[in-house]
């Protein structure tokens, strides 16, 4: 699990998850509550093969 910085109250977290059988690639938001923090509901779940797409569209969109 990578962990970035969103702000002071929430972080971006990517991480490799397992939902029956398919392994996704999960980008999330979470959020501080209280002393602990949990997932939001902003973010995307996607097939690992696709994780190509998805860094060739965010270079695209790269200043």
């Amino acid at each position: 699990m990578i962990a970035i910085p969103k702000n002071a109250r929430e972080e971006i977290r990517v991480s490799v998850d397992d939902y029956r059988g398919i392994p996704l690639a999960n980008i999330r938001v979470w959020y501080l509550e209280g002393d602990e923090y949990r997932p939001g509901k902003q973010g995307i779940a996607l097939r690992r093969e696709l994780v190509p797409q998805l860094i060739d569209a965010l270079r695209a969109v790269q200043p």
